[in-house]
């Protein structure tokens, strides 16, 4: 594409969408041997196919996909993005060095303002244009789509907001220790480009050893640039376990107002039972058996002649996960 070609498309598209699917999800092994997180399944479509029509239903219909950890099985589900409406372009990140280093390898990719999603956390959204409007009303910098968590711990596994007596963003803390306010990120952004500037003048941190996002938006925030809040997200499930995959597909499944979700060209035996779980396509179930509050990923095969229970089966291995404690959430 030319220089006059993305000035073109820029003006006719002024936001490109961005999605970080390159972790490796060490956590949610043995599911990480054959899946990278991005493409879990949930209520039987990929996770990051849900981000990807939350774009679209806002009008982006180009976005870059940063792949690493078996991204070939990435690109072979989404393909070049014509199925799902939408155009996308792939980039492989070759060092894992923090969600700022993600970042800053797409800068050559990203003439325009974009949102980007981190590809592993299921979001639940009302709608997003408020964050589009806050931007456009300040003229560029950031957004921060952000939840009110009344669980401390949630908080201490993302980041913390604080706001100044205007409303804007004047502190970012990555997995606060103590977190003064219930303001959470979630891992969902709008910057315009002075974010690369910010990329490239934000130093490794002392916790991790990595380029943090939370250090880049400081970064932006200390240049003078307008970075706000915007309460768009209703939920959202950091997916890094095999008990997440498991929490996320029950939520949803209750959400959508299902007892029991099947897929496609299954072999079911006529006396097997299903009852609050979700079974994907191609999946032969031989015995009799019941099958509770569980997950069977597409082509497994069931052969076992015990009741299945909050387990998550796929064709290589299956994960029994603890029934959650009452009260108990699987927040991000």
């Amino acid at each position: 594409m030319t220089g006059t070609e993305r000035r073109a498309a820029a003006e006719k598209r002024p936001y490109v969408g961005v999605i970080l699917a390159a972790g490796a999800g060490s956590r949610m092994a043995p599911f990480s041997d054959r899946y990278p997180k991005p493409i879990l399944p949930v209520c039987n479509k990929p996770l990051i196919q849900y981000q990807i029509e939350l774009m679209r239903s806002i009008g982006i219909d180009e976005i870059v996909v940063l792949i690493g950890h078996r991204g070939f099985e990435i690109t072979k589900v989404l393909g070049d993005g014509r199925q799902l409406g939408v155009r996308l372009r792939y980039v492989e990140q070759k060092k894992m060095l923090g969600i700022a280093h993600a970042v800053g390898c797409l800068e050559r990719m990203i003439d325009r303002p974009f949102l980007l999603f981190l590809g592993d956390i299921f979001f639940e959204a009302r709608d997003l244009s408020p964050m589009f409007e806050l931007f456009r009303e300040q003229g560029g910098g950031a957004v921060l789509a952000t939840k009110e968590e009344n669980d401390p711990e949630a908080i201490r596994r993302n980041f913390s907001i604080a706001l100044d007596e205007r409303g804007y963003v004047k502190r970012v803390v990555e997995k606060p220790r103590y977190a003064k306010n219930k303001l959470k990120g979630v891992g969902l952004y709008l910057f315009d480009l002075t974010m690369f500037d910010a990329i490239r003048r934000t130093p490794r941190s002392a916790m991790r050893d990595e380029y943090e996002i939370t250090d880049a938006i400081q970064v932006l925030i200390d240049d003078g640039e307008p970075v706000r809040p915007a309460a768009v997200i209703d939920d959202d499930v950091n997916v890094t376990s095999p008990s997440d995959v498991l929490a996320v597909n029950l939520r949803h499944l209750a959400a959508m107002g299902r007892s029991s979700l099947i897929g496609e060209d299954c072999r079911i035996h006529p006396g097997a039972k299903i009852e609050n779980s979700i079974v994907g396509s191609y999946v032969t179930i031989d015995e009799p058996i019941e099958i509770r509050s569980s997950v069977i990923f597409s082509e497994s095969e069931v052969k076992t002649r015990h009741a299945i229970d909050h387990a998550v089966v796929t064709p290589i291995a299956t994960v029994r996960c603890d029934p959650p404690m009452p009260g108990d959430e699987a927040n991000g």
